[in-house]
């Protein structure tokens, strides 16, 4: 990222030049050194911050100095150590700061004309505990994301502006975004048009308008006047402005701002404030403006929002009006969707332009209340308008450059991820006000994004947000203010604590990861049943290049995939001399793999030997045997004894394999009843039964031994390793599933779900809930327990699925799945944390770390319900059907996973599997819970014999 503002300093900048560039003085880092020993405090100056290759003059070097001072005048108010020099023996880290464009260098892309890669020669890296170090890297490092600060115009904003065009990489801003976003008419028919986000009333006189403008107006109170010339328009411009003073659609306004408006006039003029009454100064105004316009641009007139007052219990104190600017940070997070990430507040006196800098930033509940709002439920109401204008601006946005070219977006890879900004008026217009001039802050940041800027007033009787432009905005630096007063240890502050800049981070982190697996060959060993549809069309989307083996010759993706290799996986007693055919054809065929994985029960064992041979990245083969045979995973668990401690044999469970009816009756005699038999390497729940005595617990192992003999009693649930079975001990409490991504040893993230009640004596799963409801600590518990008994195991890179219970004694493991989570778990996962589970388990299988947030924050609550062919037969035939569920799931109103196709689904209710699992949203697991009840009754899925209700019952 390249920060480029001239933090801290002032410079005036006039009206009536039009030679921005030569204007733009030190905006862009360029023209003018920086002021000497501005910062104070005490660090090494002999750093190595020269790049070699490429030297810079004196005037380049003094400014790059400047932000290396600045960084750590930063780090030292934070309480953080100072920079550390390595660039002798760099190591790597994901974020870089780069302080220099000479540190950066483009080169042309390979196979990808007009495009190129950025390097990264020199950088400050930032790691865990706030340690930052100096880097050299040679070779240069290949950037996968980058983050500039832009500024149109000379200087280094220029070079910025270079930089990230046409990138290969991800990039989060670039000139022509930031030229169109920092267009005030543009962006107000934007917002009004595609976000129905409230405008001010505003008329625009135009001079030869971009296309992008050209679409009628966008509401009744915007109104867009196209000018045949810039001379002789006194007459239409008076009758324009005074038809426009007199409508209804300026409300109550009193004054009215008048300002030129393109990415040329950004920050570089003084607005001019009018009476409304003054209809020919208004028009005078407008007609000076109109000898400075250009193509392209335009003069604005619009309504000054009135403040809204707030109610102060008794009389309001004495002294001047307060005003409050409320400045937000809404990111793109998974699917292009917008999140506001964080709400931080600043307040000063309403008679004068309040700013970032001249007043301390503060949460919005305490800078209501200071201004006489201290209603929780009021706040919650601002809070909530705020959150939607915030986002669906961003929603806007995100719609215009969807519809743009690769050059009009400066680049394939090109998009806004975050905007930041938002104000609400005091006395005297305060919005308009707020452009006379904004002077940066003594702080760096993330590059300046985008923001909007608000008014909050009195619509209808309610507080309205009023969208009054799109701008470079502070808001992030401000977040980093409020963050920063946490600093110092105290108690009950983790809400005060979360980093606004976190949502984007992930984005980036998300982005650079597609970038980095884009075109990765990997070999996919099983390509698994109607459930892993979507790994085809998740691969299609990230760009990966997959070669599957497959043993079913028709198989559905043998058509989605680079290489298909029909082969027979399903003799597991071979998979040793099976792993080295299948390197042997892998080696013949010429591929080329980055690496291979498999989502599939069945090949698991089978893909950490092919690994094993072919030299890739995988757990180690004996690791996933342990793992596969359920009884050898507890009895080799139950003597991991440590240390450490707490040892994986606090959470086995006492269990006896079965293969005979001698091994049942010996069983019973060491597994305290009642107990739970389950098939050795089953899957789905599949024959897994409670039984509560001896007679019980032969009568099922003799059933289980008629009817599932091999694969074709019941395909895909693990019949192809046998029909062996175990009895282990039945424990009591409550059922999570716990989903690890590990990478060489190392906890990465961790998801937890709770599970509704099974329908006993089977076992089949009924509801589920994410996130977790636990308490924090009983969470904690889950999480280390799975990870322990995976490293118990052997089980070191990879994504697991991991199934507990909770007792009263703590967590008591159910079995490891080495392999992603089933169902709907990798679904819900991304739609709550923005993870996919599957790019992790690629990346893995690559040998590359996935970068996850090591505590992600749900954006929400998923409750859902299975539903079973054999209890919803005639629903699932008219009011639940396929089509219906489908259609409800496109229009939002739920979220439709389906397993199976409903002739695979007809089996004996016994040993069925569930169809499809249909879930609800909310902002909290009550409002989840109530919806999918509702929904449940309306569409027949619940009923006397399959009570939603009652499945719901653990989630409350």
């Amino acid at each position: 990222m390249l920060s480029l503002d001239p933090l801290g300093l002032e410079w005036p900048c006039s009206l009536g030049s039009k030679d921005l560039e030569e204007e733009e003085g030190p905006w862009g880092g360029g023209s003018g050194p920086p002021p000497p020993g501005y910062f104070p405090g005490s660090w090494r100056q002999d750093v190595g911050l020269d790049c070699k290759g490429c030297p810079e003059g004196a005037e380049a070097r003094a400014w790059t100095v400047y932000y290396y001072s600045l960084l750590q005048s930063c780090l030292q108010q934070a309480g953080l150590p100072e920079t550390q020099d390595r660039s002798q023996v760099p190591r790597t880290g994901n974020m870089l700061l780069c302080l220099s464009p000479a540190w950066l260098t483009k080169v042309p892309a390979p196979g990808q004309p007009g495009e190129a890669a950025l390097l990264v020669s020199k950088a400050v890296s930032f790691h865990p505990g706030g340690l930052t170090f100096l880097d050299d890297f040679v070779p240069p490092r290949r950037a996968t994301y980058f983050l500039a600060g832009l500024r149109p115009g000379s200087g280094w904003g220029r070079e910025a502006a270079e930089l990230a065009r046409d990138l290969t990489c991800p990039t989060g801003a670039t000139a022509e975004l930031a030229r169109l976003l920092e267009d005030r008419l543009l962006t107000r028919q934007l917002l009004a048009q595609q976000g129905g986000v409230a405008v001010p009333a505003t008329l625009a006189f135009t001079y030869k308008p971009p296309a992008l403008l050209q679409g009628g107006e966008a509401s009744p109170g915007l109104r867009l006047v196209e000018l045949s010339g810039k001379e002789g328009q006194e007459t239409l411009v008076k009758e324009e402005v005074g038809a426009f003073l007199h409508s209804e659609a300026l409300g109550d306004a009193l004054q009215v701002a008048i300002k030129l408006s393109s990415w040329r006039w950004r920050g570089r003029q003084a607005l001019r404030l009018r009476p409304r009454a003054e209809v020919g100064m208004v028009a005078d105004t407008v007609l000076a403006l109109l000898e400075k316009l250009e193509e392209e641009e335009s003069v604005v007139v619009e309504a000054v929002c009135l403040p809204a007052r707030m109610p102060f219990p008794g009389s309001p104190p004495p002294g001047p009006e307060l005003a409050v600017r409320i400045c937000a940070v809404v990111c793109r997070t998974q699917g292009d969707r917008p999140l506001l990430s964080k709400v931080v507040c600043a307040v000063g006196r309403g008679d004068r332009p309040l700013r970032h800098q001249n007043s301390l930033p503060r949460t919005l509940e305490v800078a209501l209340a200071q201004c006489g709002l201290g209603e929780a439920a009021q706040v919650a109401v601002v809070r909530r308008s705020v959150k939607a204008a915030a986002e669906a601006a961003l929603a806007a946005v995100l719609a215009l450059e969807a519809g743009l070219s690769a050059e009009q977006r400066g680049g394939r890879q090109a998009c806004t991820d975050f905007l930041g900004e938002y104000g609400w008026p005091g006395d005297r217009g305060w919005g308009p006000e707020s452009e006379t001039r904004r002077r940066p802050a003594l702080s760096p940041r993330p590059p300046p994004g985008p923001g909007v800027d608000f008014a909050l007033t009195v619509a209808g009787g309610a507080l309205t947000p009023v969208a009054l432009e799109l701008n470079g905005g502070l808001c992030l630096e401000a977040c980093g203010v409020i963050e920063g007063l946490w600093a110092a240890p105290r108690a009950g502050l983790a809400a005060e604590e979360a980093a606004a800049a976190a949502p984007l981070v992930e984005t980036m982190l998300r982005r650079s990861a597609r970038c980095l697996m884009e075109g990765k060959q990997l070999l996919v060993v099983g390509g698994g049943g109607f459930s892993k549809k979507f790994v085809w069309e998740a691969a299609r989307d990230y760009g990966l290049k997959l070669h599957l083996v497959e043993s079913d010759p028709n198989h559905f993706a043998s058509q989605l995939v680079q290489t298909f290799i029909h082969f027979d996986v399903t003799e597991h007693r071979k998979d040793e001399e099976n792993a080295r055919l299948l390197a042997e054809l892998v080696r013949a065929r010429g591929l080329q793999l980055d690496g291979c994985f498999s989502y599939w029960d069945d090949c698991l064992v089978l893909t950490a030997l092919l690994c094993q041979e072919l030299g890739l990245p995988c757990s180690p083969p004996a690791a996933m045997r342990l793992a596969k045979q359920k009884s050898r995973t507890q009895l080799h668990l139950l003597c991991r004894q440590g240390p450490p401690w707490p040892s994986p044999s606090l959470h086995a469970v006492p269990c006896c394999s079965l293969e005979s009816e001698a091994d049942v009756e010996r069983a019973v005699r060491q597994v305290p009843l009642p107990g739970v038999m389950k098939l050795e390497f089953g899957a789905g729940a599949v024959g897994v039964r409670l039984v509560e005595d001896a007679p019980q617990c032969h009568e099922h192992f003799s059933r289980i031994v008629r009817d599932l003999q091999g694969e074709a009693d019941h395909p895909g649930i693990g019949l192809g390793w046998g029909n062996a079975m175990l009895l282990m001990e039945f424990v009591e409490g409550t059922e999570h599933d716990v989903d690890l991504v590990v990478f060489g040893g190392q906890l990465l993230a961790a998801f937890v779900s709770d599970n509704g009640p099974t329908r006993l004596p089977g076992f089949t799963e009924t509801a589920a809930c994410m996130p977790t409801g636990l308490a924090p600590e009983q969470e904690a518990q889950l999480v280390q327990a799975a990870f322990r008994c995976c490293l118990g195991c052997g089980l070191l890179d990879g994504v697991f699925n991991v199934e507990l219970k909770l007792t009263r004694a703590g967590p008591r493991l159910i079995e490891i799945n080495p392999r992603m989570g089933g169902f709907y778990l990798r679904d819900w996962i991304l739609e709550l944390y923005g993870v996919d589970l599957l790019l992790a388990a690629a990346m893995v299988a690559c040998r590359l770390r996935p970068a996850l947030p090591a505590h992600a924050r749900a954006r929400g609550h998923l409750v859902g319900v299975m539903c079973l062919v054999s209890q919803h037969l005639q629903v699932l035939s008219s009011t639940a059907s396929q089509e219906a569920l489908q259609a409800l799931h496109d229009g939002g109103l739920l979220r439709f996973n389906v397993f199976l196709s409903l002739e695979e689904a007809l089996v004996p209710s016994e040993y069925e599997e569930p169809y499809c699992n249909v879930a609800c949203a909310g902002s909290s697991p009550a409002e989840a819970r109530l919806r999918l009840l509702g929904l449940c009754q309306g569409l027949g899925i619940d009923g006397p014999h399959y009570p939603v209700a009652h499945f719901l019952s653990h989630f409350k």
